[in-house]
C-alpha cells in the first residue's frame, strides 16, 4: 500500500506546484461543469400513458403538459360522483339528507375530480425537457418517473479555489464566466455559496505553504435567459486577483 501511496503524493505535489505557477501569472481561470436544478415529474395515479406532449430537448413553459394518462375509469367515476353530489345538494336543501352524508358525497366528488386532474402531468418550470423514461401505451404506477425537466435560465458550476484566495472572495460577489467553445463568450455570474470544508486536505497542515494546497468548493450561479449554457458544458471562471 505504501508503494502505491508515494506516487499519488508525488503527483499531488506536482499538480499543486503547476497550479500555483499558472495562477501566479494573473490570468488563471477555474474550470467548472454547468449544472441545473432537475425536476422529476412522476405519475400520482396508476394509468396507461396516452401521450407524451413534449419530447426530449423541447423548450417548455411552466404549466405546459408534458405527458397525459388514459384515465377513462377515473373520468367515469368523477362523472358519477358529480351526479351523486348534485342530487345530494337538492336533498340537503330540502332537509332530506344529513350534513354528514352531504359532506361525504362532496368529498367523493372533489377527490374524483382531483384524480382526473392528475391524469395530466404538467411542468412546474419554464425550461427544457431533459429526459423521458417511458413510451405511449405503457402502464405506470403511482410514483413512476415519467420525465425530467430543468430551468435553464439559471445554472451554476462548482469551482475549487485554494485556501489563500478565500479572504478575497465573498458570497454575492460578481464574477465572470467564459465559454471557450464560443470564442470566450462572457457570462456574468455571482458567487452564491462558499463551502466551509476543505477538500483534498493534508491531515496535518502546519505551514503557510501547505495551507495553499487546501481547496474549497465555490458555487457560481449564472443567469442565462437565452439558455446557451447546458448541463455538462465546461465554463471557465475568472476570480479577482
Amino acid at each position: 500500500m505504501k508503494k502505491k501511496l508515494i506516487p499519488l503524493i508525488a503527483a499531488a505535489a506536482i499538480g499543486a506546484a503547476i497550479f500555483a505557477e499558472v495562477r501566479d501569472k494573473g490570468d488563471f481561470r477555474y474550470a467548472g461543469t454547468i449544472e441545473v436544478t432537475e425536476t422529476d415529474l412522476s405519475a400520482r395515479i396508476p394509468g396507461v400513458i396516452a401521450a407524451y406532449d413534449a419530447a426530449e430537448g423541447d423548450s417548455i413553459r411552466a404549466g405546459q403538459t408534458i405527458a397525459s394518462l388514459d384515465c377513462s375509469d377515473f373520468r367515469l367515476a368523477a362523472g358519477i360522483a358529480a351526479e351523486d353530489f348534485k342530487r345530494a345538494e337538492e336533498l340537503y336543501k330540502s332537509g332530506s339528507m344529513s350534513r354528514e352524508n352531504y359532506d361525504r358525497l362532496k368529498y367523493k366528488r372533489d377527490d374524483s375530480a382531483l384524480k382526473v386532474d392528475w391524469c395530466t402531468i404538467k411542468s412546474p418550470v419554464t425550461g427544457s425537457v431533459l429526459y423521458t423514461y417511458h413510451e405511449k401505451g405503457e402502464l405506470v404506477s403511482p410514483g413512476t418517473r415519467l420525465a425530467t425537466v430543468a430551468d435553464l435560465s439559471e445554472v451554476w458550476a462548482y469551482i475549487y479555489v485554494p485556501h489563500d484566495l478565500l479572504a478575497k472572495i465573498r458570497t454575492g460577489m460578481a464574477v465572470h464566466g467564459y465559454l471557450p467553445e464560443e470564442g470566450d463568450r462572457e457570462f456574468p455570474g455571482v458567487i452564491s455559496v462558499i463551502y466551509p470544508e476543505a477538500e483534498f486536505t493534508p491531515k496535518n497542515v502546519q505551514t503557510r505553504k501547505e495551507r495553499t494546497r487546501l481547496v474549497y468548493a465555490v458555487k457560481v450561479t449564472f443567469h442565462d435567459p437565452g439558455g446557451t449554457l447546458k448541463p455538462g458544458m465546461t465554463i471557465e471562471v475568472k476570480l479577482p486577483d
